[in-house]
């Protein structure tokens, strides 16, 4: 049930009010003394208020200027006999909902009341579902790599330097790029997103810097581009490395001067805009053949970001899958699913070619077709159907010859013990080792039996 609190010195006015909406099912409660209503507001858990305006000790704008002081979330509906325009629009900027004039009509009252009830309703909702969307994708992880790149990102969030993200195909360049830009003292602003991999060359100037009417075939009408909406935010220009060379050289131009050009126009534009970049390519090597500019590199790597395979780091696949299967569960309305320690492993011993996005649709087949709750290595090894399988593991380039050589010991130790229903007499005498020996072995390499 919403609560409304009214404060009007006319406690006749406040005994209407609550009286009819205490027949709408509102909770409601009043007051005559604008300071007593100070603390109701402060103290309470009210999420509509009705305010008169000319009142002894307090006017309803010194009350609506201290909600707005005190940032408190309440939607005000003002409630006065003096419904001039000018007070309306001072209410209206210090944050009042709406504004009702005296004597009150019940059907508008009741209206009013409900249309506050409904957008605080869409606002907890929007607040949800936002928090949804930052659990979804917010960085996971707890190995070296990512709490430098965690504490990187608070050191430089805040400030303007620009900032070049690297990384392979999946590793999380846009999770980085949105976690600075929610840091950032720009995010009022939405997070201003290009993929310049995604754009045709020929549409890639128009696309950043607009264009006018005119300007080309297909021009029939102004376009604003993205460096104009990104005006006062954040900018993230993801795969910079495959920007065209002109396009370059405009984007280094509009970092110099601030300002831009629209395509067709001849009017400079002032921008003030923080500019993130990602790339999976070399850009040194780019550099090499001609295929981008030194100089526009070294405008945008002022804090450089690189963010390692998952290969690398496989400390994170622990976490990662809990996160995963959560989300997953979660999002089809499934009892929640875990992994057991020896499944977890077996995902670790896969090299991931996709980075973290191919993990999480490996996850995502393995929890929807899995009938059980309980997910094992053996579930893994029959859902896991991608060619980057434990072979192509064992012969990554990255491994010494000790991993190889571990890796085949463990495989092939697993092998023999599902071949001989883990009976450990009959797996060490085959594999010709004491069984003292085959337990220090299962250790080694936390091997367990599902």
């Amino acid at each position: 049930m919403k609560s409304v609190l009214i404060i009007d010195d006319e406690i006749e006015i406040c005994k209407s009010i609550k009286m009819i909406l205490e027949f709408e099912n509102y909770f409601v409660e009043y007051t005559t003394n604008p300071l007593e209503g100070l603390e109701k507001i402060e103290y309470g858990e009210f999420s509509i208020l009705l305010l008169d305006i000319n009142m002894p000790s307090k006017n309803g704008f010194e009350i609506l200027n201290w909600i707005k002081e005190k940032e408190i979330e309440i939607k005000t509906i003002i409630i006065s006999a003096n419904s001039n325009i000018e007070n309306a629009v001072k209410a209206t900027k210090l944050g009042a909902f709406d504004f009702l004039e005296k004597p009150i009509e019940r059907d508008k009252l009741v209206i009013a009341v409900r249309n506050a009830a409904n957008q605080i309703s869409l606002q907890k909702e929007n607040k949800k579902l936002k928090n949804e969307l930052l659990s979804a994708n917010k960085i996971i992880g707890n190995s070296k790599a990512i709490l430098n790149i965690l504490e990187t990102i608070s050191k430089v969030a805040k400030t303007d330097a620009r900032i070049l993200i690297t990384g392979e195909n999946g590793t999380g360049k846009e999770l980085v790029a949105q976690e600075i830009h929610r840091q950032s003292l720009r995010n009022k602003k939405e997070l201003i997103e290009v993929n310049c991999a995604a754009i045709p060359q020929e549409l890639i100037e128009s696309e950043l810097f607009g264009h006018e009417k005119g300007s080309f075939t297909g021009a029939i009408k102004q376009r604003i581009g993205k460096f104009e909406l990104a005006d006062g935010g954040n900018l993230f220009l993801d795969e910079i490395g495959d920007m065209s060379l002109q396009a370059q050289a405009k984007v280094l131009r509009a970092i110099e001067e601030n300002k831009i050009e629209r395509v067709g126009g001849t009017n400079k534009i002032d921008v003030d805009v923080r500019i993130i970049s990602a790339t999976n390519k070399d850009i040194q090597a780019e550099i090499s053949k001609g295929n981008f500019r030194e100089d526009l590199f070294h405008r945008l790597n002022v804090i450089p970001i690189h963010i390692p395979p998952l290969r690398e780091r496989k400390d994170d696949i622990p976490l990662l899958v809990e996160h995963f299967t959560k989300l997953i569960c979660e999002k089809n309305k499934f009892p929640l699913k875990t992994f057991t320690n020896s499944a977890v492993k077996t995902l670790q011993t896969f090299s991931w070619k996709g980075n973290i996005r191919e993990l999480r649709n490996v996850i995502e087949r393995i929890v929807i077709m899995s009938s059980k709750n309980e997910i094992t290595e053996k579930d893994v090894n029959s859902f896991y159907s991608g060619s980057n399988s434990i072979t192509d593991d064992l012969f990554d380039i990255n491994n010494s010859f000790q991993d190889f050589k571990e890796k085949v010991e463990r495989a092939f130790i697993i092998k023999q013990l599902n071949a001989n229903n883990w009976n450990m007499s009959k797996t060490a005498e085959i594999l010709g080792i004491q069984r003292s020996h085959l337990y220090n072995k299962l250790k080694k390499y936390q091997i367990e039996k599902e």
